[in-house]
């Protein structure tokens, strides 16, 4: 065996004339889920991530029915198939030969049972019924438990039938004249699955709230665990005594009042409680976007979660004696797993189908039931020959040139890999990619051959000469370089004149985005800060400016500010070379004026000297107005007690925003214009002012304007 490995000199996109970035980007997959992401053709992944050639596969040639929803194998590796949307059941000979065995009026056969005089027992849905089929096409309704669903059948005991059905919820015993009695009711809306330990204890799974029961061989029942799903879909019992559970659908969510309880009937009428459920059950043909997890329960009904996915939805479950292993199928990418002794979770293999409804273990092989589209096959534990593994699509974000792709595998004598890529400016690959390239086959890695794009795509070969070793693959590494885009500039804005940012947690106040002076500088305390809260105030004399920019290269950004008024055409520098995302002026340099800001972004930082690139925006006017508002046209005439005042109140650039007078003792007293309102750069006012014998003959009117400059006039009278 030899050991593969690569060195990447990435020295290559320093020098290459056509490349735009600095920082070359990796794309790497090493780990299980990573590789989960991608697509597998006769490939295995294991739980620490390595792929290798999965099991060989044999399809058996099914009947062209829409869905296959029921398995059963005879000792005479015959086939019985229960099928959805027809009612019909094939029986399939050992030689792969199907042939319509019996049909139903209802629509779908969930679960199929044979005693042992060879006579076939189908659970029927809707109006659920239990057919008992005693040769081709001859067949009579057994059990009518007048329930909408049979969701499983099992004997227990000579001649004795289990039936699980829904929606009422429960579990009936059927004796060999069809006689049928209820021996467990629940509250849930279904009944979907059921086992027998080695204890004869009857474990049971239900739907509407996935709880896992367990009656006793003395009719006393209990719920042995309650999962935070909607429906327990599928359990299966180990050589130790656990119990492995499927539990998926919709999370339950917390309960914020105790139910009531409810009776669970059974031959001893015990009595336990357990949780109303109101959620409908899902359809069993579809695992879009559902959730679902596996739990080992042991006999106490402790649990711990094994696995779980935000979207694929479990389907069935099986214990491999044999190899003492845990195998259960998924949906909707039609993958199959198995769980080792240390509860490690590998991939076995991926199917063409999106839900891998049933799996049934004989001897040394696995069949295989799944749907959309509807498969029957086998599943050998001898390694086929030859499998590919296809990646998801990478998403560079821009136009990227690509540098090398380089793996690490393992390669036994008379194994190989081979490894191709493809690129596209679209997220889904179509004709419009490329075509995949040539093959990557060097020790060392090679320069990737598809055309610049924005997303990437690789896929490997896996082949071996022998049905006993295969190539192993840990590691695929490609680096691409992305072209440089502009930053982008999506707000540009002019807090109010006066608000400022204070730079928060500072033992003094301290301006956030003023120019520091050095002695400032010297006072700044090293502290690292996990979190900044704003705190906006107002200073005299200063302008905030704030922005957001976007950069898609994810490049470090430099901030350069320039000025002007309008009456002039050049622009002057303001701030050069800022790095934070929000910066504050003085404007008491500034003569009053209306002026414009422009801000430049550059990606200079992150770039090669020109090898960067700009952007700027200008802002809305800004308004400098430092200059107080003046008081005009005074006159204050008195008769008697009462002071008649007229003047006009004026700024060069702002509107007046209030007026105040004082006459003491009294308070200072807003006054409004002569037209009501304060909205212009000059306002008119007249007010009569009743006077109090103790009355100052001194009146003082402050004047503010929208930039807060007051203006103070005083004339004794």
């Amino acid at each position: 065996m030899k050991k593969k490995g690569v060195i990447i000199i990435i020295a290559i996109f320093l020098i290459s004339s056509g490349l735009h970035g600095v920082v070359p980007q990796k794309w790497e997959l090493q780990s299980k889920d990573d590789f989960l992401k991608g697509k597998f053709e006769g490939i295995s992944v294991s739980f620490d991530g390595f792929l290798s050639l999965s099991p060989k596969e044999e399809e058996i040639e099914g009947p062209a029915e829409d869905f296959y929803l029921s398995f059963l194998l005879t000792q005479k590796e015959e086939i019985y198939l229960g099928t959805g949307h027809g009612g019909k059941i094939y029986k399939i000979s050992p030689e792969g030969k199907a042939e319509l065995y019996f049909q139903v009026p209802e629509m779908d056969i969930y679960c199929l049972a044979q005693d042992k005089n060879g006579d076939l027992y189908a659970g029927t849905s809707p109006n659920g019924k239990i057919w008992k089929i005693t040769n081709k096409g001859k067949g009579e309704v057994f059990f009518n438990p007048s329930e909408k669903y049979i969701w499983d059948l099992l004997f227990v005991e000579d001649s004795v039938l289990l039936a699980s059905v829904g929606e009422s919820g429960g579990i009936y015993r059927i004796n060999k004249e069809g006689e049928g009695r209820l021996i467990l009711k629940a509250e849930e809306n279904h009944i979907l699955c059921m086992e027998r330990d080695k204890k004869g204890n009857l474990i049971a799974g239900s739907g509407g709230n996935g709880l896992l029961y367990r009656v006793s061989p003395q009719g006393k029942a209990s719920v042995l665990f309650e999962s935070p799903y909607e429906e327990v879909k599928s359990i299966a019992l180990d050589n130790y005594g656990n119990i492995f559970v499927a539990a998926g659908g919709a999370v339950a969510k917390p309960k914020k009042k105790q139910a009531p309880k409810t009776t669970l009937k059974s031959e001893t009428d015990i009595t336990i409680t357990v949780t109303p459920s109101t959620s409908a059950l899902k359809s069993l043909t579809s695992a879009r976007g559902q959730p679902s997890a596996l739990y080992r329960v042991n006999s106490e009904g402790m649990a711990k979660r094994l696995w779980f996915s935000d979207e694929d939805l479990i389907y069935t479950l099986i214990w491999n004696r044999k190899d003492r292993k845990l195998i259960f199928g998924t949906g909707n990418k039609g993958r199959i797993f198995t769980v080792d002794n240390d509860e490690k979770v590998s991939l076995l293999l991926q199917k063409n189908s999106e839900q891998v409804y049933h799996l049934h273990s004989s001897a040394s092989k696995i069949y295989a039931v799944s749907n959309n589209p509807s498969h029957l096959g086998i599943i050998y534990s001898e390694q086929r020959f030859a499998g590919e593994y296809i990646s998801s699509v990478k998403n560079t974000k821009t136009v990227s040139s690509w540098g090398r792709i380089s793996w690490e595998s393992e390669l036994p004598s008379g194994t190989t890999l081979q490894f191709q890529t493809r690129s596209g400016n679209s997220k889904e690959p179509n004709k419009m990619w490329s075509d995949w390239s040539p093959p990557y086959q060097k020790e060392e890695g090679e320069l990737i051959l598809s055309p610049k794009a924005r997303y990437i795509q690789f896929k490997v070969m896996f082949k071996t000469q022998s049905g006993k070793l295969s190539p192993h693959l840990q590691k695929i590494s490609l680096f691409y370089l992305q072209t440089n885009v502009a930053p982008r500039i999506i707000k540009l804005a002019l807090l109010p004149a006066n608000q400022v940012y204070l730079k928060p947690p500072e033992r003094e106040e301290v301006i956030w985005g003023l120019e520091k002076s050095p002695s400032q500088e010297s006072k700044d305390k090293k502290e690292s800060r996990t979190y900044v809260i704003r705190k906006k105030v107002e200073r005299k004399g200063f302008q905030t400016v704030e922005w957001e920019v976007s950069d898609e290269n994810g490049d470090k950004l430099l901030y350069n500010f320039y000025i002007k008024r309008e009456d002039e055409n050049k622009w002057r520098v303001l701030k050069e070379n800022w790095s934070d995302n929000i910066f504050t002026f003085d404007t008491l340099s500034f003569p009053d004026g209306v002026y414009f800001i422009k801000l430049v972004v550059s990606d200079l930082p992150s770039n090669p000297l020109g090898k960067e690139r700009k952007t700027e925006k200008i802002s809305q006017p800004l308004v400098i107005d430092n200059s107080i508002p003046v008081v005009k046209e005074f006159q204050a005439l008195k008769e008697k007690n009462k002071l008649e005042v007229t003047f006009e109140a004026e700024d060069t650039f702002s509107y007046i925003k209030e007026v105040k007078y004082l006459i003491r003792p009294n308070e200072w007293q807003t006054i409004f214009p002569t037209d009501g309102i304060c909205d212009s750069k000059k306002e008119s006012f007249k007010i009569s002012v009743r006077l109090r014998p103790n009355s100052d003959n001194l009146i003082t009117v402050k004047v503010m304007d929208s930039h807060t400059n007051f203006g103070v006039y005083r004339k004794a009278f």
